[in-house]
């Protein structure tokens, strides 16, 4: 007779309690892998009464959200279903010798062309908060975005209160035409794109534009709660300002790094930024419904939409509320007051507030020694109109912009493949300049000369070199606020300014103690700005303007840095699946 096996009540009691942790805690406590699935795909989407056909991810608009938490690996398959060569950039992802990850079209990867894929493959080191996705090639970042949200690590709490609910809040802009056929045909004249026909909160651009009150992102809420909201400016030419009208908010992280609490009832936040908010909601049913709204921050020449987008904030209604008035009436609307369009002080104002957590346990590690000094000026400018051509540019030339009067040519080779099998001949030079090459009064009068020179110049950097960067706005085509990302790191703003950057007297006030860290910083308007970072990160890293009108003429440049003497210091060798140029 075969034997019977009963188990013991303590065996019982231990898988008892074994089932009901993993009940209770699915994931483990250490980090785990993570896969999505990215199909590009055309999918027909209305708004402001115009159906047309747009390049997606999974159908969706804004795209799929992807969640993960501080230690995790990603794993995410991108499949090319549409025209389009595609590539994705996973926004403020450190990349950690994981450049091929990156996502610019020709910088780290040749494009993922029609029937190709590429699965993007890195590990989230060090950061928690919100970060985003969207397309790094032309302009498919119009509709191709969405939120890449990270969370603690399991048993870590925020440095803040639980908040009850999280919610992204992403901005975009809306054009009617194609904006594939917008810029292409701005570069082919030289001349100005057309703007955008409506900003959007979620994918929808509200109730303030015609043909478009069916199409409002609302906000429901409970009284006394506090909800974090998730804000992300994937616009592709403007800053904005953001409020919602009679309600303060408080800002807890910017560019997915806590910063030390502030309340203010406008936020501003260029292209590429994420912030994210505390909202303390009222004690009581308000018995009125409130606009959460946002509008351009202006400085430059240039047209732009001038229109304002708006969701709304609804308080939901308990049983009582509702048994106690029969008829549903109609709450009154209160609209926020947002800051003049061209509010400088406000934009200076908003920023000199932002100051890293800096504590134990998130410190602000903030290089106090520099080994390499670089001043870029950052303009536009203008490249002459080729022969028998009219171009629609100042006086008749073509737009261009530049960093210290180089503007970037994009190559056909990826930089990185270049760099890592040495093959940079024909591809870069390693000899972008430092500084400009001739000085002049970059927020007086502007020279006569704007012609920019043109090629595909890199500052190469050893590994754990510690950088000082100055970038300078020019007023020449006039003073503009540029919004600057650097890819692969995050980096300190230790000091902003107006006018002329003084060597002489402004590195006295650097914040070398708290300054805010992120991912992308404005430049000012008439201006400049000084951050630090360390480049402890292999591989080759884009930095450029998240103006997409800027990127597009030229104000773009990248680093090298090399590998480091250790085995983890080096870039990891390309994936098998890299896409070919």
């Amino acid at each position: 007779m075969g034997a019977s096996f009963l188990p013991s009540p303590a065996f019982l009691a231990v898988f008892l309690i074994s089932f009901v942790t993993l009940s209770i805690h699915p994931e483990p406590a250490l980090a785990i892998t993570r896969h999505y699935k990215f199909d590009v795909m055309l999918q027909n989407v209305t708004r402001l009464c115009h159906t047309k056909s747009i390049v997606t991810v999974n159908g969706k608009f804004p795209g799929p959200r992807i969640v993960a938490r501080e230690g995790d690996r990603l794993l995410i398959k991108v499949v090319n279903h549409v025209q389009n060569n595609i590539s994705i950039h996973w926004h403020g992802i450190r990349q950690l010798r994981s450049g091929w990850a990156d996502g610019p079209a020709y910088i780290t990867q040749c494009p993922i062309q029609t029937g190709q894929s590429y699965v993007y493959n890195y590990t989230i080191v060090g950061q928690r908060g919100t970060l985003w996705w969207h397309a790094h090639i032309s302009w498919l970042r119009s509709t191709l975005y969405g939120p890449l949200i990270i969370l603690p690590k399991l048993g870590t709490t925020y440095p803040f209160a639980k908040p009850h609910k999280e919610v992204p809040i992403i901005f975009g802009e809306w054009f009617n035409a194609d904006p594939e056929a917008i810029i292409n045909q701005a570069m082919q004249t030289g001349g100005g794109p057309n703007v955008s026909d409506a900003y959007t909160i979620n994918g929808f651009p509200g109730p303030l534009y015609n043909c478009s009150a069916k199409d409002t992102f609302k906000l429901k809420v409970k009284p006394g709660k506090t909800y974090l909201l998730r804000m992300i400016n994937a616009a592709l030419n403007d800053e904005l300002f953001f409020s919602i009208a009679n309600h303060t908010l408080t800002v807890v992280d910017v560019d997915a790094i806590y910063v030390k609490p502030f309340d203010t009832e406008t936020l501003l936040i260029a292209p590429g930024q994420t912030t994210n908010v505390l909202l303390k909601t009222k004690p009581h049913h308000p018995n009125a419904s409130f606009f959460m709204s946002a509008r351009p921050y202006v400085t430059g020449q240039g047209t732009f939409d001038n229109s304002t987008v708006a969701g709304i904030l609804e308080y939901e209604e308990s049983n009582k509320t509702i048994k106690s008035s029969h008829s549903p009436k109609k709450l009154p609307f209160y609209k926020p007051n947002l800051p003049p369009l061209n509010d400088t002080s406000f934009a200076t104002n908003f920023t000199s507030k932002l100051r890293s957590l800096a504590s134990a346990e998130f410190p602000a590690n903030v290089p106090q020694k520099v080994d390499r000094q670089f001043f870029f000026s950052v303009s536009l400018g203008t490249n002459p109109c080729s022969k028998n051509k009219t171009c629609q540019g100042p006086n008749g030339t073509m737009f261009a912009a530049s960093v210290n009067n180089v503007s970037f040519v994009m190559p056909t080779k990826a930089l990185l493949q270049a760099h890592h099998f040495g093959q940079s001949k024909g591809v870069y030079s390693p000899n972008f300049p430092i500084n400009p090459l001739i000085p002049f009064n970059y927020t007086g009068t502007p020279p006569n000369n704007t012609m920019v020179s043109n090629g595909t110049k890199l500052v190469v950097l050893p590994f754990n070199t510690s950088v000082e960067l100055i970038m300078q706005d020019t007023s020449i085509l006039g003073a503009e606020s540029h919004p600057l990302h650097l890819h692969g790191f995050n980096f300190f703003v230790v000091g902003e300014g107006f006018g002329n950057f003084d060597p002489k007297k402004d590195p006295a006030n650097f914040n070398l103690v708290d300054p805010v860290e992120r991912n992308t910083v404005g430049v000012p308007s008439g201006g400049w700005v000084a951050i630090r970072f360390l480049a402890d990160n292999p591989g080759v890293w884009f930095m450029h303007c998240h103006l997409e009108v800027h990127t597009s003429w030229g104000l773009k440049m990248a680093w090298v840095v090399l590998d480091g003497k250790l085995p983890n210091q080096k870039l990891l060798p390309p994936p098998a699946d890299l896409p070919k140029c």
